[in-house]
Formats: structure tokens, C-alpha cells, sequence
């Protein structure tokens, strides 16, 4: 990128790297900033989820003011500093709240997750343009935040998917709601209960990836993409309010799926659990760390 700075909110965190070219309005979002400092599993743990929220507030404040000021429509590209894109959601989290029945703990983080793919579908509440770039895998909670964005750029051999049902439980911070807006309801469902994992050129041809380039080449597709919406920055302001109108994601819709997925992940069993502990331990390995979780 051209004439990029660290955002002054950049000391603030420990699990983001951000960044911004304040001329053209682009702000970057790094998840897993610390990744060569403290690596460790990719995934939603609760400190990411926080810091992203409190990146998306003193952002969206930070256009309110630049809107104010006549500059023009701004994009937030969400990425990575892992070799992923986001493994998903926090299993470990979820295991340790499900054994000890604490629905209070489940039900507090997957709405503080709820409150960040809303913010990028509704694009910070400020009309900003959100976009994923995927270079690295995107499985369950990590491949619903890529849906909520309005355009996923993806690289070759990326994966995404919902393989959830794996330990009985579904995708329920977004998936459905993001997905119907791509594909048809039956489409959705089968996606979401067959828990296949897809490569992006799979995904491009279904049209859930938008924008598919070779390994290597998503920044620069990323900028192409913001280049064309430079030229046509009122058309495309308006195509995000008209598509909240016909394809309208509440933030009350989003919250009351997610309680409907707190209940069920509280009645999983030991199998289901075992299973996530495996792919806990998993996620561990692929870090080169020990696993945490004890069998």
C-alpha cells in the first residue's frame, strides 16, 4: 500500500495490527497481530473479539468525523498476520462453558462475536465498504466473518467452510443470515448441515467468494477492488443502503440465532465435546504448541 501509517489506536492492542491510508480512506485490520511475538491457535479467543470491537468503535468515530468533513466513502479490509485466515471460534472457550453448564460465559461471548460481524455487514454504521481478504483458511466462526463482509477477495488454496456439525452444533454467530443473502435458503442449510470444507475456487463458482486471485496477489487484488469503488463512490454508497433494505441483517435477528445456538451447544454430550477437544488439540499442533487441553 501507498502512504500507509500505523493508526494512532494501533499501541492499544496486543492481538491486532492496524493500519490506515488516511488520504484515500483505507483502513487495514490485521487479526492475530501478535502472531510471530506470541503464536498460537488463529482462532476468536475472547481478547480478539474484544479488541476488534474496540478497533470498530473508535473507527466508526473516527469516519463519522471524516463523513462530516466531506471526505468520501471509506473501506476496512479485515486480513491476517497468521499463515490463516481465522480457524473459528474459541473451542476451548466453548468446551470449558459446556462442561460447566455456564451458559452466562457462552452466551456473553458469542454476542460480543455477533456485535463484530454486524458491524462489518452494516459497514461500522457509517457506510464504510467492508472487505475480507482471505489468504489462509476460513472455518467456522473465522469463514462467518468473511460472509459478513460486502466483498471477499480470496486467494487460490484457501479453504473455507462450516464444519460444526462435526460435534453436533451449527454455525450460529451469522453463517445462515450471511449466507442467504449469497445463496438460497436450501443452499444454506446444506452447507451449513453437511459440513464440507471448500476451496476458494469452489466457493467463486458458488458465489460466496467474489473476488478470486493466485496465492500471492490478494493485497493487490484488495486494491483493485477499492480502486474501482473510488470511481463510483455514491453508486456503491447506495447499493449498501438498498441492499440493508431488501436484505436487511438485524443485530436483534443475529442475537436471538445466537442464544438458539448457546442452547443447543449446552446440550452436547460427551462425544460431541471429545470431538472438539481433538480439533482443540489440533489447532495447538498446527501452532507448534502443546496442547492445552487434557484428555
Amino acid at each position: 500500500m501507498n502512504n500507509v501509517e500505523t493508526l494512532q489506536l494501533a499501541p492499544r492492542f496486543n492481538t491486532l495490527r492496524v493500519a490506515e491510508d488516511a488520504e484515500r480512506g483505507v483502513h487495514w485490520c490485521y487479526m492475530h497481530g501478535d502472531a510471530t511475538s506470541n503464536p498460537g491457535r488463529a482462532c476468536f479467543k475472547p481478547a480478539l473479539v474484544d479488541e476488534i470491537l474496540v478497533y470498530q468503535q473508535g473507527l466508526a468515530d473516527k469516519l463519522r468525523r471524516d463523513h462530516d468533513a466531506g471526505k468520501g466513502l471509506a473501506h476496512v479490509v479485515l486480513a491476517s498476520d497468521s499463515d490463516v485466515f481465522n480457524l473459528g471460534g474459541d473451542l476451548e472457550l466453548f468446551c470449558r462453558a459446556i462442561r460447566n453448564g455456564d451458559r452466562n460465559a457462552l452466551l456473553s461471548y458469542a454476542r460480543q462475536c455477533v456485535r463484530g460481524v454486524h458491524a462489518f455487514n452494516v459497514g461500522l454504521g457509517v457506510g464504510a465498504h467492508s472487505i475480507a481478504l482471505v489468504q489462509g483458511d476460513a472455518l467456522g466462526g473465522g469463514f462467518e466473518a468473511a460472509l459478513s463482509c460486502h466483498t471477499i477477495v480470496a486467494e487460490e488454496g484457501a479453504t473455507m467452510g462450516l464444519p460444526e456439525v462435526l460435534f453436533d452444533l451449527f454455525p450460529g454467530m451469522g453463517a445462515y443470515s450471511f449466507l442467504c443473502k449469497r445463496i438460497s435458503s436450501h443452499q444454506a442449510e446444506k452447507l451449513m448441515l453437511e459440513g464440507n470444507v471448500f476451496e476458494a475456487d469452489e466457493l467463486y463458482r458458488m458465489g460466496l467468494v467474489d473476488v478470486l486471485v493466485p496465492r500471492g496477489e490478494g493485497v493487490k487484488a484488495v486494491e483493485d477492488v477499492i480502486r474501482a469503488n473510488r470511481r463510483i463512490p455514491h453508486a456503491r454508497a447506495a447499493m449498501h443502503r438498498v441492499r440493508a433494505l431488501s436484505q436487511p441483517v438485524t443485530l436483534e435477528e443475529l442475537m436471538t440465532i445466537t442464544e438458539i445456538w448457546v442452547d443447543t451447544a449446552l446440550q452436547l454430550g460427551e462425544k460431541s465435546l471429545r470431538t472438539m477437544e481433538r480439533l482443540v488439540r489440533a489447532q495447538y499442533r498446527r501452532q507448534g504448541e502443546a496442547s492445552a487441553v487434557t484428555a
